[in-house]
């Protein structure tokens, strides 16, 4: 940037984007000194390197700005596992496709891994016919995104959230910090809530 480019010419870029030419260093830096702006070298592999007039300090205050807001935005996978028999209790299944549903409505995928043990290895079927009926159970809130597969002892499928849900999930997230600042926002300062107005059970606190 400025001085510090050491290039006898470069191909300069108006502030606007606009093409100026290969103009010699000197020139590039009067320039921008003309306009109260920096001389930035924005692809120094080029030959001349090619140098950008601009405000450096707000570039980077803005790029700063697209990074965090970028991160903030950014869905974070989460996996949840779900482990269940091939011949598993009616109540039992029913508790844990209701963890499933809810792992769903959070936004989470959720691997299912249904467990064999000694002879319930040689029949798959019971397994497999077990995360079907799962997948058609949920299939409003979530699909298939990796079909029954056996793994040794195990078979596993693995079920992600519509994207809408998933989007619906984010969004209560994200709303649910500014609830409660706003709520702390509501709260007078100094104001002592009901409960902690009054004394011990039973007193007025006077």
């Amino acid at each position: 940037m400025n001085e510090q480019i050491r290039a006898r010419e470069v191909r300069l870029v108006g502030p606007e984007g606009e093409q100026v030419g290969i103009v010699p260093l000197e020139r590039a830096l009067q320039l921008a000194a003309d306009v109260d702006l920096d001389l930035v070298e924005v692809a120094p592999m080029a030959r001349p390197p090619v140098c950008k007039l601009m405000d450096f300090g707000k570039f980077k205050y803005e790029s700063a700005l697209k990074a965090r807001e970028a991160r903030r935005n950014q869905q974070q996978t989460v996996i949840k596992e779900m482990k269940l028999r091939p011949k598993i209790d009616p109540h039992d299944y029913e508790t844990k496709k209701g963890h499933v549903v809810r792992f769903l409505k959070a936004g989470d995928k959720v691997k299912v891994t249904i467990m064999f043990r000694g002879r319930e290895q040689s029949r798959p079927e019971l397994g497999y016919r077990l995360l079907r009926r799962l997948e058609s159970e949920i299939s409003e809130l979530g699909y298939v995104e990796a079909a029954p597969k056996q793994d040794g002892r195990n078979m596993i499928m693995v079920l992600a959230p519509h994207r809408a849900v998933k989007a619906s999930a984010t969004a209560a997230k994200a709303g649910a910090p500014r609830e409660r600042e706003a709520s702390a926002e509501a709260q007078p300062a100094g104001e002592v809530p009901p409960a902690a107005a009054a004394g011990p059970a039973g007193t007025t606190g006077e």
